[in-house]
């Protein structure tokens, strides 16, 4: 296994096999094809008559038989609520409102003022009919037209750079470089640029990377609120530690991000109190491979040297491949592809990864310099796909400081392709991208390499494996004393209350107060004693936090914290309930002949990449789009149907998969109507009509809507299953008897009825579902109790107020050092 990857940077090698063309509105619900899957094929009903005449072939323990071939085919149809919309017409003017038509059917886009020119290119219409904000259209149009009146973009660049091509600065280490420190060692400024909700990620990595003679400054998204004040809490702490006092949103290949990183480091030079020789970025998913007096020791002797790394490759292909020849502008939140343009002439394009280390006299050279290069790059990147991926390298390759460049930036990053480019950013970014995968404890001979210098690995994310965290922890620092608590365990925030029961959707705020509820009953169950009634609680609004917690790398559920009133002495108490997702999933019984099925599970938001689902817990309700997905042993070539069952019977959705002999992961969505109908559905895995195994899932009925109780009048429209009882335009109704589900009509017309359940009856059917998926396991207090046995939530070893010793901060040692 190569150790290391050359090709540092975040689009796809096999680029030019990519469409990229086209961009429909973000609206669209998109299809998910299965891994190694053939696309269904179109069936005539005779063929279905036919399948369905078999039945009476039936063998005791078969559908059809084991030895017949037939499977179904599934049919895919578009669902109604599909929308499609590919503007190709110019716009038309309309005096009124400064609108613009595309097309007879396209949506009629409206500016703050009529656009300048006239806007012709396709790229550029399609971004006008996709943008959400007026402010964005108004910014697009201006950018296109200033770009069609050649007043954009620089036409050619000076490069005062005295070199021929391009630097060749080999730099060695060895682990024994640590033993000669010099007496004036560098100092680092660290820079992390953070997102997401995983705190105790970062704040284990800010132990590890922490010394007091070195400066960290500290970006949080400005859509991440939750960490922003996890980090100026814990950044308090420590005189040479500062959260930059402005925030942006640093979307995935973001002209955000590069300013997010000059802004930073004109902030850090005007700190005349900061004394520091070296810049270096990081982020909550990276992690140190060496110590801190490592690296100390080896960028003292290399002081004058900017470390990053290039693309390796043929330069005209990598200009093509990052989409550097093409005009881009962020706005609302998205990278927005407008058109192609020319790169300047006079200097040499490169790029790489966007994790670097640079010196300071570089740094202020980028900052300060008024010279030609400087400032028409800043220009030219100000409108570029992933810009942090060649700016700084594009500047120092043409720039008086080109000598000093050295092709490595000192990382080791997890790049995986073949699962990593799945074009998973296409949401927010007119274009086809990459991102490496996370290191697993299989990956961790490749930290101990010594074929180049490495101090930092990317990525590692504790939600998908801490172990691997873990195992480099203790390699640098040593193993914490035995019967430390907490090192297998992992808690991450979903939700805080600070951000307001607007920041979670209506299916995670009905499901997290049923949690409480059905915690509360528990403990009157478990902790209750004859005749008191210390231990009834009574809830009180809405939940106060929710963290997901892992304990060895294995989700456990979900710990809801909130407001209870003790019945016996009216006080409102605050309260931590774990609840664990019951296993829904089984091997068919009797087990059939076939082997190759591990695991079945059905959710939402699935990582093709890291190969899980990023709804842990499979929050779903009914207008949610679920994705099934199935786990593999290795076997023979086979194909498999998958029956989609609801709470009444009714087939939704059957199909094929062709599970190749070296395939691991299947997944699939079909273009189901929504709603769902609320309840506890199946999914069924047949091969030869010989039951395989089966999962099952639930759709909750909501008790809010908007954030509010939900409203009579709303209850049909999201409890009442969809239209005329047909989840596709293909009916399977005559699938029910060969797959022997009945459809009984007493179910049907408790169904009818459920879902006009509203209050307290729609609680408890609420309830009464998550309890048949979800156990209470336990219950805490974090203060005082009334309840004489309700233990506190500090002294357990699940709650979010556990002791944590391996991500808590503390003092700093005698040795400079927190870890």
């Amino acid at each position: 296994m190569r150790t290391d990857s050359n090709n540092e940077n975040s689009v796809p090698k096999d680029f030019e096999n990519i469409d990229n063309s086209n961009f429909a509105p973000r609206t669209q619900r998109h299809k998910y094809q299965t891994e190694l899957m053939k696309k269904p094929v179109i069936k005539q009903k005779e063929h279905l008559k036919r399948k369905l005449s078999l039945e009476g072939k039936r063998k005791d323990n078969s559908i059809l038989g084991k030895n017949s071939n037939e499977v179904l085919h599934y049919v895919s149809v578009p669902s109604k609520n599909m929308t499609n919309s590919n503007p190709k017409d110019g716009f038309k003017s309309s005096k009124m409102h400064h609108s613009k038509r595309s097309g007879s059917n396209s949506p009629e886009i409206k500016y703050e003022l009529p656009p300048k020119c006239e806007i012709t290119g396709k790229e550029a219409i399609s971004a006008l009919s996709r943008a959400k904000s007026k402010p964005c259209r108004q910014e697009i149009a201006e950018v296109y037209c200033q770009h069609k009146q050649a007043r954009l973009m620089p036409e050619k660049v000076t490069r005062v750079c005295p070199l021929e091509g391009k630097a060749n600065n080999n730099v060695q280490w060895d682990d024994d470089s640590v033993e000669y420190l010099t007496a004036n060692p560098v100092r680092i400024a660290f820079v992390l640029v953070v997102h997401g909700r995983a705190s105790r990620q970062l704040q284990r990595m800010f132990k590890a990377i922490y010394h007091k003679d070195h400066y960290y400054y500290i970006h949080c998204d400005k859509r991440s609120n939750y960490l922003h004040r996890q980090v100026v809490q814990f950044s308090s702490q420590y005189p040479n530690v500062r959260v930059t006092p402005w925030r942006m949103s640093t979307i995935w290949g973001g002209a955000s991000l590069l300013s997010t990183y000059v802004q930073s480091m004109r902030d850090l030079l005007e700190m005349s109190d900061w004394s520091w020789d070296f810049f270096i970025n990081l982020s909550a998913a990276d992690y140190p491979v060496r110590t801190n007096d490592q690296l100390v020791a080896f960028l003292s002797r290399y002081r004058d040297m900017n470390f990053l790394k290039s693309h390796g490759r043929d330069n005209a292909r990598f200009i093509r491949k990052q989409g550097l020849d093409r005009l881009f502008l962020e706005c609302d939140t998205h990278m927005w592809r407008l058109g192609d343009r020319k790169i300047p002439e006079g200097i040499t394009v490169d790029g790489g990864s966007d994790w670097f280390l640079l010196n300071r006299k570089f740094v202020e050279y980028v900052t300060y310099s008024n010279d030609d290069l400087v400032t028409k790059m800043k220009q030219f990147y100000s409108y570029t796909l992933l810009p942090a991926e060649s700016f700084f390298h594009t500047v120092l390759e043409n720039s008086p400081f080109c000598d000093t460049m050295v092709d490595n930036n000192l990382r080791i990053t997890n790049w995986n392709r073949k699962l990593g480019c799945k074009c998973q950013y296409k949401h927010i970014v007119d274009w086809c991208g990459c991102s490496p995968n996370d290191f697993k404890p299989s990956d961790f001979h490749r930290f101990q390499q010594t074929s180049r210098p490495t101090f930092f690995a990317r990525k590692f994310e504790a939600v998908v494996n801490q172990e691997i965290i873990g195992q480099l922890d203790y390699y640098l620092y040593g193993n914490y004393p035995s019967g430390t608590p907490g090192l297998r365990s992992y808690w991450e925030n979903v939700y805080d209350e600070p951000d307001g029961i607007h920041s979670i959707s209506d299916v995670m705020l009905t499901m997290f107060h049923a949690f409480s509820r059905i915690g509360l009953k528990r403990a009157e169950s478990s902790l209750h004693t004859n005749g008191e009634n210390t231990c009834r609680y009574y809830p009180m609004g809405h939940p106060v936090s929710v963290h997901l917690y892992f304990l060895a790398d294995r989700f456990q559920g979900f710990l809801i914290k909130h407001h209870a009133t003790n019945l016996a002495v009216s006080k409102l108490e605050t309260l931590e309930t774990w609840v664990m997702p019951k296993k829904v999933f089984k091997i068919a019984n009797p087990t059939s002949d076939f082997g190759r099925l591990q695991f079945s599970e059905v959710g939402t938001e699935w990582d093709a990449k890291e190969r899980i689902f990023r709804n842990f817990g499979s929050l779903m309700g009914p207008m949610d789009e679920p994705i099934a997905m199935q786990k593999w042993g290795k076997g023979p070539n086979i194909t498999v149907t998958v029956v989609w069952i609801d709470p009444i019977n009714v087939i939704a959705a059957t199909y094929d998969i062709l599970i190749e002999s070296t395939a691991e992961f299947t997944h699939y969505k079909p273009p189901l109507n929504l709603p769902l109908r609320p309840g506890i559905w199946t999914i069924r895995i047949l091969h030869h009509w010989v039951p395989v195994g089966e999962t099952k899932f639930l759709v909750t009925p909501l008790t809010f809507s908007n954030h509010q109780p939900i409203k009579h009048e709303e209850l049909m429209k999201f409890h009442g299953g969809p239209p005329k009882n047909a989840y596709m335009e293909q009916s399977f109704q005559g699938l029910n008897p060969v797959l022997n589900i009945p459809v009984n009509a007493v179910q049907i017309e408790e169904a009818k009825k459920n879902a006009a359940f509203s209050g307290a009856k729609l609680e408890n059917l609420v309830d009464s579902l998550m309890n048949s998926m979800w156990s209470a396991v336990d219950i805490c207090t974090t203060g005082p109790s009334s309840c004489p046995v309700m233990q506190s939530c500090a002294q357990t070893t699940w709650s979010s107020l556990s002791p944590d010793p391996k991500s808590e901060l503390g003092l700093i040692k005698h040795d400079g050092r927190l870890r």
